[in-house]
């Protein structure tokens, strides 16, 4: 039965106790420890049922009890202290506006677009990594006081909830969300009615309301289509799933995010002078962009677009084609035919925007290939992927140097507070002072007090959350084995798994085969004595989803989950179920070492390892994404040095075999070397060397930062230079490129020249001239660069430099002579070519036409 109307019920809070629905909409309280303790004393039994909820909590206490509250004056003490706490950061000035002096900046704002966000392990709105990366992308942002916002979609059901049955195959399961029952609420207009957006589709007009989940000063409007108003159930059912459904709700999805999270901006008011894209799912946001930017200001497709691209940048996290997102003409044409039209632009032309092979007319449609050609600034999220990346994209740019191709590297990094455990952090508080958050990167003022700790105040700290841990363990498997109707036996043999006082290492993440999860089962008899060697024992807690399509990804849960099972790993392997944000928090604070064996290089950057070290943790890793970078500081182990076999079981056998090398021989007899007071001094040593030197490195301050710095302020001055006058920048930088374009093909570089030597000294120059054939071009639109440097052994051209060319005048043929002098400080075998590139003030690269002729 439908209802007449609906409305919501929230709690009715004594008025001492109105102040906990403040804290509680708004998630600072997640990242803060005297906020979640001051909830957990609300009711420590419904505060780990609502799974750490606090709106739901405060919903289904009882009355009586809140009364009791309102009159409890050490409760009362606590919530005004809380209070004033959370007051206090909400109005202090923030290090961005303490530190804003350039006036460009002024009407900056930013729009942070992602398809998932992992906040809190009540609001399940993420898958993985992706997802726990903005998040803690968005808590760091509040902190640094950013003007942005976060863009996403609202999930009924969000990802699945792991369970895993008796043989340890995995079966997904989809409880819905109650949005009414979590830290959000919805957007109104003045009347209290939801503020709604609309997107066109082939099944019709979808509406989509639009939710706003506070994190600490930055919004996150986040869009849902499961509403009345939506008689379609495609369209009804468009934000059901995370990652659910067929390649249709795919593009839906994206559509949505893309689409209807620009014209929900534009709704609320909001204009964003930047747009950042987290993966190509929010792709179709830059062409809403430009069809917004046509329709207000009566502009062409490309004038639209040469305004709009300076003001978009884009982040990949994906190292394998495999990952990206692809879609087939047909289906493009299904739900953007109208939408053709509405730019001004040919089929062949809007589809050439997300082709990587414009000479296949079949060829299929990437949003990854859309952001990178409509985005001023792209990125990989280490450096490893950031070269990765490059080679993997390097033909969307012909002719052009793999190290040349426009996509820069910003390695990840983790939002410290909400990942270091509440113990560790009153250790910092003493030992680091109580300012050791706000100058988290500051390695020599702050992380050199590491040392100060003593060794056995940090031991026992680690030893505390490795027992944690180990409890936490056995109470998730008691559960999972009597909700499989284990045998009594089997259920209370699960207090007796695992060993609080022994070696412990982790391996959770999602469950790809190039993760290789496996891998340190190649040899069972090898790794069965590491496991349980009479002085050295070792254990291993397993955690991590396969996405539910993923059939050998369940394979290698269930191969993990029947070693478990076996009598000689019982004690020594355990798999906990339903990885999520509340399971890495207690891995990540308990382990003593982070196992991490992708296979290279497919690890884009990783973080988990990041949020391990922070707390004391050691990393065990294959020499790819952000191990990479942190190897050289310390604080771990790598298994390899980067190789890349052919033979993927050789590769597995070998790597395989070196961990189980590095168990055996260098990290079980570190960590079990104690002095006479039982303190592994030495492994403590190696604990605060990862704590000093890396802490400080790999971070979402560290990170957002060079977001900033890097990417948002010069393409929000750029943006300004070509928006501002009616757009006369913008449409003269179209113009501008309309023109090159025409006249490019006829360039030709009729002539080098250079000095008859066959040598030169170290500093000496050498004289080079070059003849080109400019068509209708001027040597302005231009760029004659030497382009030179060593020689590999493929007598290839090792770039060390680019040498602009000057012009020297017009010929009485028409070419014009271009002259250019290289020298090197390097001896050796060097080589030099010429090239030509567009050159414009407002380009932000040279690179952007991939355009480019080289001297034949």
């Amino acid at each position: 039965m439908k209802p007449l109307r609906q409305f919501a019920i929230i709690p009715s809070l004594p008025i001492e106790l109105e102040p906990l629905r403040e804290l509680a909409l708004n998630l600072w309280w997640t990242w803060d420890y005297e906020a979640i303790r001051l909830f957990r004393h609300l009711d420590t039994e419904l505060w780990e049922k609502t799974y750490h909820n606090p709106i739901h909590t405060l919903g289904i206490m009882p009355q009586d009890r809140l009364d009791a509250l309102a009159r409890d004056e050490a409760f009362l003490a606590h919530l005004d202290l809380v209070v004033r706490k959370f007051r206090d950061y909400m109005t202090a000035a923030s290090p961005y506006e303490k530190n804003l002096r350039d006036t460009s900046l002024d009407n900056l704002s930013i729009a942070y677009f992602s398809a998932e966000f992992g906040l809190a392990e009540c609001l399940p709105i993420y898958s993985g990594g992706l997802g726990i990366l903005a998040g803690d992308y968005l808590k760091s942002a509040s902190y640094l006081g950013l003007p942005m916002v976060g863009v996403g979609l609202l999930y009924q059901h969000g990802y699945f909830r792991q369970i895993l049955t008796s043989d340890g195959w995995q079966m997904a399961d989809y409880p819905p969300n109650d949005f009414y029952n979590m830290p959000i609420q919805l957007e109104r207009q003045e009347d209290g009615s939801p503020v709604v957006v609309e997107v066109d589709y082939p099944e019709g007009k979808a509406y989509a309301q639009i939710w706003r989940i506070q994190i600490g000063r930055i919004p996150l409007y986040l869009l849902d289509t499961n509403i009345p108003d939506n008689s379609h159930p495609g369209l009804r059912h468009i934000t059901n799933y995370l990652y659910g459904g067929d390649e249709k709700t795919r593009i839906k999805q994206e559509i949505l995010l893309g689409v209807g999270g620009f014209r929900a901006l534009i709704e609320l008011g909001i204009r964003p002078t930047v747009c950042h894209m987290n993966e190509g799912h929010a792709a179709f946001l830059a062409i809403e962009r430009i069809r917004h930017l046509m329709e207000e200001r009566g502009l062409t497709f490309e004038e639209a677009r040469a305004a709009t691209t300076a003001g978009n940048v884009f982040t990949t996290h994906t190292p394998v084609p495999a990952g990206i997102d692809w879609f087939p003409p047909g289906l493009v044409d299904y739900y953007f035919g109208e939408y053709y039209s509405s730019l001004g632009i040919s089929r062949e032309n809007f589809l050439a925007l997300g082709r990587d092979n414009l000479a296949d007319g079949d060829s299929e449609f990437s949003t990854t290939v859309l952001a990178l050609r409509l985005s001023a600034y792209s990125n990989g999220v280490s450096k490893i992927h950031g070269k990765v990346s490059r080679g993997m994209w390097n033909h969307l740019w012909p002719g052009l140097p793999a190290d040349e191709v426009p996509i820069r590297s910003i390695t990840n990094g983790t939002h410290i507070r909400s990942w270091v455990a509440v113990d560790m952090q009153s250790v910092f508080e003493r030992y680091l002072g109580p300012g050791w958050i706000q100058n988290l990167v500051d390695e020599k003022s702050v992380w050199t007090q590491v040392d100060d700790i003593p060794n056995v105040e940090l031991w026992r700290t680690h030893e505390h959350h490795r027992e944690r841990l180990v409890a936490f363990a056995r109470q998730k498997l008691r559960r999972q084995l009597i909700r499989s109707k284990a045998s009594a036996a089997e259920i209370k043999n699960a207090s007796e798994i695992l060993n609080p006082e022994i070696l412990t290492i982790g391996f959770a993440r999602r469950f790809p085969t190039y993760k290789r999860a496996t891998l340190l089962f190649q040899n069972p008899e090898r790794l069965e004595k590491i496991l349980n060697h009479p002085e050295r024992p070792v254990q291993i807690i397993f955690s991590g989803k396969a996405h539910p399509h993923d059939y050998e990804g369940k394979l290698l849960i269930q191969e993990i989950c029947k070693f478990a099972a076996q009598d000689r790993f019982r004690h020594r392997i355990v798999f906990i179920e339903n990885y999520d944000i509340c399971v890495a928090r207690y891995l990540v604070a308990g382990v003593d070492v982070w196992l991490n064996n992708p296979l290279p290089p497919q690890e884009a950057s990783g973080t988990s390892g990041m949020k391990v070290a922070v707390n004391g943790g050691l990393n065990l890793s294959i020499l790819d994404g952000w191990w990479a970078e942190a190897q050289p500081f310390g604080g771990g182990w790598t298994i390899g040095e980067g190789e890349v076999y052919d033979d993927r079981k050789f590769q597995d056998q070998v790597e395989a075999e070196a961990i189980y090398d590095i168990l055996e021989k260098e990290i079980a007899p570190l960590f079990y070397d104690r002095g006479s007071d039982t303190i592994p001094h030495r492994w403590v040593g190696q604990m605060k060397l990862a704590m000093r030197n890396l802490a400080p490195i790999f971070n979402t301050k560290r990170m957002i930062s060079e977001y900033a710095n890097q990417f948002y302020f010069p393409v929000h001055q750029r943006w300004d230079q070509l928006n501002r006058d009616d757009l006369q920048r913008g449409r003269a930088l179209a113009h501008w490129k309309r023109h090159l374009q025409e006249h490019w093909p006829r360039i030709r570089i009729k002539g080098v020249e250079d000095e008859p030597v066959s040598e030169i000294g170290v500093g000496e120059k050498l004289t080079v001239k070059s003849y080109v054939d400019l068509a209708a071009l001027s040597p302005d639109d231009v760029s004659v660069q030497i382009y030179h440097g060593a020689l590999n052994e493929d007598g290839e051209i090792s770039v060390e430099g680019t040498i602009p060319m000057e012009s020297r005048g017009q010929l009485h043929d028409g070419t014009h002579l271009f002259e250019g002098k290289i020298s090197s400080d390097k001896t050796g075998l060097h080589g030099y070519t010429v090239r030509v590139l567009p050159r414009h003030d407002d380009l932000h690269n040279p690179h952007e036409l991939a355009l480019i002729h080289w001297a034949s």
